[in-house]
């Protein structure tokens, strides 16, 4: 992990506001055998009985660790946990991984939310309320796994600096979801996109 001053303290501060009060994962990395450590075993999150239940399943990148957040018991979250029609639910965290940023989970069940919408309605009222200045935003109809989805990437701007980011909306019978990629830099972006491919190629409906 690169080393970044001051500005990890930052990120640490954030971090720790936006992290429930679960932090199991379902799946551990194991060791031992001959030739030393073994694969990891798969890790998906989504499901009832993983760090957080959603109305839908992905796999896990190896050691990144999944946590609930719970805006209702974290008022101090204010605007942090809500981005138009959807609530901030669960954030996996990529330090453990070696980086510095998360996978964020938003989900809702009004507006553009609601069953029966389209994600690209969904994707462009999550950007309309974003408060980091996006610019340059590219949309595009794709899949995550065989579901219908819309995606967008685009920079943010930020406390005079600037990353790129992206995020993914899907519809489900339980309503919207968001599943969206920072970092601290765009760097870290980068580094974390094989990351949320996986979560995005393997995304499936929980019911």
């Amino acid at each position: 992990m690169r080393r970044v001053g001051g500005v990890v303290v930052g990120a640490a501060v954030v971090a720790a506001m936006l992290t429930g009060c679960s932090s199991a994962s379902d799946g551990e990395n194991k060791k031992g055998g001959k030739g030393g450590v073994k694969a990891a075993p798969l890790r998906t999150l989504g499901n009832k009985g993983t760090a957080c239940e959603l109305p839908v399943r992905f796999e896990l990148a190896e050691f990144w660790k999944p946590e609930v957040v719970d805006v209702s018991a974290n008022p101090e979250l204010g605007p942090l946990g809500k981005q138009g029609p959807v609530t901030l639910v669960c954030e996996i965290d990529a330090k453990p991984a070696g980086h510095i940023g998360f996978l964020r989970v938003w989900t809702g069940t009004k507006g553009p939310a609601a069953t029966g919408g389209t994600p690209t309605a969904l994707l462009k009222a999550f950007m309309a309320a974003a408060s980091n200045t996006p610019r340059g935003a590219e949309y595009r109809e794709v899949k995550a796994g065989e579901l219908p989805a819309a995606e967008v990437t685009y920079t943010a701007e930020a406390l005079g600096d600037s990353k790129r980011e992206r995020a993914l909306a899907v519809m489900t019978p339980h309503g919207g979801l968001v599943l969206h990629l920072g970092g601290l830099d765009t760097d870290e972006h980068e580094a974390m996109l094989p990351a949320y491919e996986r979560a995005k190629k393997s995304m499936v409906r929980t019911g």
